[in-house]
């Protein structure tokens, strides 16, 4: 099933293992070889705005994502 990025941005994650959300996937990244999708970024949360802050991001690799739904993106990773 093909899918596109605005929609996939637009769910939320969750863990399966304490059935947290997470966030919502901002960015991807790609292997350089073959151009698949090898990890998912979510920004993780700040307590203060500071302009020039490097984001911070919760990385997942995507094996570890265990089914994409209509709403919601189930993933399995360790509390």
């Amino acid at each position: 099933m093909e899918m596109l990025f605005s929609e996939l941005k637009c769910k939320d994650v969750i863990n399966l293992r304490d059935c947290r959300c997470i966030g919502r996937i901002t960015e991807l990244e790609f292997h350089p070889d073959t151009g698949c999708i090898c990890k998912v970024l979510i920004p993780k949360c700040r307590k203060s705005f500071n302009l020039f802050a490097k984001e911070e991001y919760i990385e997942i690799c995507f094996r570890e994502i265990r089914q994409i739904g209509p709403d919601i993106i189930l993933v399995d990773l360790p509390c």
